[in-house]
């Protein structure tokens, strides 16, 4: 393991605390009308002003900062090709049992190391002695959370995932597996097409796959003559609503992310209404409390970057380099898959087209669950993992490559 690697703690200044209750006793917010608690319109004008007053007057950051403080946290210095020098921020929890797998936890937007903090013990310290163990890793992309902003423009696909593989290089991982969802799915996918004698099997969920000409007629003309079959009709109904319906803010931090990033910037009331949406459409009914949504989006009000500066993924991946992103929805051959999928995804295309994506060994569809997997049903999520790389999972000779390090 680096010299350079050293231990971190969440320490949010009183300053920045007194600041957010300070905006926040400022805050103005639309006047009601008939339609203002209306999800089709948008984030709750109630639910919006109740999560306002309780994160000015009665949200406790310092008791979830210490929960999070008890997970291993680290940052190391990371030099990306052509740009500046990172400081990047992980977790980083080791398992106690020998042999365990290297895994590459990779989040996306709205996201952060909050997504992986339920499975962390999950999979590195099973219940079950014959399910594999992991050594989990769980970085801050840079410009989210505790890692740096990046100031150079066109930090693209190619630049995360080498930031992502030199932490495991770092971490002393010359071999070790991957998972991701959102972002995550782009990264983790690109880091299999560029490194893919270092990456030995990754695991997706939030299934992207290049819709084809052929591939997307075939699916229209099986739903015109009613041959989808319920889950299929599901999840084209779902991946329906998503475009028509929910895609919009895409739209938006793609093509003008600093605009937006004004709000973002000075109001915590339009970042906690921007990503609460998110939190309440993209779940599949998950009873969220507001302990937990004001944790979520704290963690972007005191990004060390500022919360605006997690916008501009979508401008530089889906804009500037956008053919490197079309690669990760390709076939990649050399790296072997496993696949969830989540009926209250965002995209859920049908289970065939995953196999698309490369040598599939493993696959699941689940009867619940949505964007945030990890978080909403993380023992499903990480038995899953434990499936997958277990003695009779289509990944099972990962594990062994590890046990006999």
């Amino acid at each position: 393991m680096a010299q350079d690697i050293k231990p971190f703690s969440i320490s949010i200044p009183d300053s920045d605390l007194e600041l957010l209750k300070n905006k926040l006793s400022l805050a103005t917010f639309p006047s009601e009308a008939d339609f203002s608690d209306d999800w089709n319109y948008g984030a709750s004008l109630s639910d919006v002003k109740r999560l306002a007053e309780y994160w000015k007057d009665g949200f406790d950051w310092r008791a979830h900062e210490a929960k999070l403080n008890q997970i291993p946290q680290f940052t190391t210095k990371i030099s990306v090709d052509g740009f500046e020098e990172l400081n990047i921020h992980f977790i980083h929890q080791r398992s106690s049992r020998p042999g365990s797998i290297p895994l590459l936890f990779v989040h996306g937007w709205p996201g952060s190391i909050i997504e992986a903090k339920k499975i962390v013990t999950l999979l590195t310290e099973p219940k079950d002695e014959n399910s594999p163990s992991f050594h989990v890793v769980a970085p801050s992309l840079p410009n989210f959370g505790f890692s740096d902003k990046v100031t150079k423009k066109a930090f693209t696909l190619p630049q995360y995932a080498e930031t992502m593989h030199k932490v495991m290089l770092k971490l002393g991982y010359d071999k070790y597996v991957t998972q991701g969802g959102d972002w995550g799915f782009f990264i983790t996918r690109a880091i299999s097409l560029y490194y893919p004698t270092h990456c030995l099997a990754s695991h997706i969920n939030f299934i992207n796959v290049k819709p084809t000409l052929l591939r997307s007629l075939w699916l229209a003309a099986r739903y015109y003559l009613g041959w989808l079959s319920e889950d299929e009709k599901r999840s084209v109904f779902r991946s329906g609503w998503y475009i028509r319906d929910g895609s919009g803010y895409m739209i938006l931090q793609s093509t003008k992310p600093n605009s937006l990033g004004f709000a973002m910037a000075d109001s915590p009331v339009a970042l906690l209404a921007w990503v609460y949406e998110k939190l309440h459409d993209w779940t599949d009914d998950y009873p969220w409390t507001d302990d937990e949504i004001l944790e979520w989006v704290s963690i972007y009000q005191f990004s060390k970057a500022g919360p605006a500066s997690s916008l501009t993924i979508y401008y530089e991946l889906l804009k500037i380099q956008r053919e490197e992103l079309v690669k990760t929805m390709e076939y990649i051959p050399k790296v072997p898959l496993g696949l969830s999928f989540y009926p209250k995804d965002l995209l859920t295309p049908p289970r065939s087209w995953g196999r698309a994506l490369g040598p599939v060994v493993y696959e699941t569809l689940h009867e619940s669950g949505g964007h945030f997997a990890a978080y909403e049903c993380p023992e499903k999520f990480a038995g899953d993992l434990r499936e997958m790389f277990g003695r009779s999972g289509g990944a099972s000779n990962v594990a062994l490559v590890f046990k006999s390090t």
